[in-house]
């Protein structure tokens, strides 16, 4: 599946920002039509979401093409504090993007189940099929943070939606960590659906997981990738174990 595994390193939280917003960029311009980018939740992307918000980046960002989805959110309504797009929309996506293109997970519906049914039909709306078709990606760029089980989305490890391959949207009825609120998450085989699936790990505290993703533990993290194009994993010094680092 995909290209393998490219593992870019920066010094520190501000470079890693700034090196995912030069990908973002660059994966935008490579698409001169419509674009879908996959946004991620928990604490790994604010800085990333702050520094698209601003210039220079916010005025070489064609609002007008590019669409913003969701890898996954909590189930909680709307401008909850734990809603993974509420989060982004504060921070960027409102000030900038169009409303018809920012597209949340309906977590308005009576269940994470019936959440997960409605976001799965747009998506396959905005991408025009049923089934995912490999040479044709779902999306240009889907962004990652890795949780410290491993886990990718609100794919836990060893729970039944990792093993799901025939829907696109899957609820999860409990988290594997906190907070500890039912969940909305894409698949593994849509979140590969793209050009490019971009990881960002930053700080001490992520070098635990780190070392054990680097070891090949059998973890959801292991398990995410772009199907046909690449997977990349950008660090800092700090995410990294020491000797991946000497």
């Amino acid at each position: 599946m995909g290209l393998g595994r490219k593992i870019i390193v920066v010094d520190d939280a501000a470079a890693l920002a700034v090196a995912a917003a030069d990908r973002v960029v660059a994966r935008i311009d490579s698409n001169p039509g419509r674009i879908a980018i996959c946004l991620t939740g928990g604490s790994s992307p604010k800085q990333l979401y702050d520094v698209l918000g601003k210039e220079p980046y916010r005025s070489q960002i064609p609002w007008d093409r590019v669409h913003w989805f969701i890898g996954d959110d909590r189930f909680v309504k709307t401008g909850d504090p734990l809603n993974n797009m509420s989060m982004a929309r504060g921070i960027f996506l409102d000030r900038c993007a169009p409303a018809a293109n920012i597209h949340p997970i309906p977590t308005e519906a009576h269940s994470p189940y019936e959440a997960a049914r409605l976001y799965e039909e747009q998506l396959k709306s905005f991408y025009g099929a049923n089934v995912l078709d490999p040479p044709q990606p779902l999306f240009d760029l889907v962004l990652l943070g890795v949780g410290p089980d491993g886990h990718i989305a609100s794919l836990f490890p060893g729970y039944p939606a990792i093993e799901v391959t025939d829907e696109w949207v899957v609820g999860v009825s409990e988290a594997h960590v906190a907070p500890f609120v039912p969940r909305v998450s894409l698949t593994l085989p849509a979140l590969g659906s793209c050009h490019e699936m971009l990881f960002e790990l930053s700080g001490a505290d992520k070098r635990a997981i780190m070392t054990r993703v680097l070891a090949g533990k059998d973890l959801p993290a292991n398990r995410a990738r772009s199907y046909e194009g690449e997977t990349v994993w950008l660090c800092d010094r700090a995410a990294l174990p020491e000797n991946f680092r000497a």
